[in-house]
């Protein structure tokens, strides 16, 4: 499974996540906004599409930076997972699809429930901000 996420970077370099609501798989874990690479979708595309699906964001590819990935098993599948860094959006970032969103320093994102695919991205995200 290919999956992209945004490490959104709001001016006072805090980072945004979300809530997996009830229902979904991992539910009541904080992650990166983002979603699955459809067929036919750059990974650029598909995280353009996911953060204005999510968010009501409208990103420009020239605004995203490969950070860092991870690749972790999950049940049968295995999940790649390409994080990338954004400090530039048109808009408002507006809760269209989690259970709840916040914006946190880097350094409190280790002390939340994430997804195991999403723990070392905070590691790296600590080194590249």
């Amino acid at each position: 499974m290919f999956v992209v996420a945004a490490a959104l970077v709001d001016q006072k370099n805090n980072i945004l996540v979300q809530q997996r609501p009830e229902g979904k798989p991992m539910a009541g874990l904080w992650e990166f906004p983002g979603g699955k690479v459809e067929a036919g979708e750059t990974p650029e595309d598909a995280l353009i599409r996911e953060l204005d699906e999510e968010l009501g964001l409208v990103v420009k590819t020239k605004a995203l930076s490969p950070v860092a990935f991870a690749s972790e098993p999950l049940g049968s599948k295995h999940l790649l997972l390409l994080l990338y860094t954004c400090h530039e959006w048109t808009g408002q970032a507006v809760n269209l699809e989690a259970a709840a969103m916040q914006w946190l320093p880097v350094q409190e994102l280790k002390h939340l429930d994430m997804p195991p695919a999403d723990q070392p991205l905070v590691e790296q995200l600590l080194v590249a901000l």
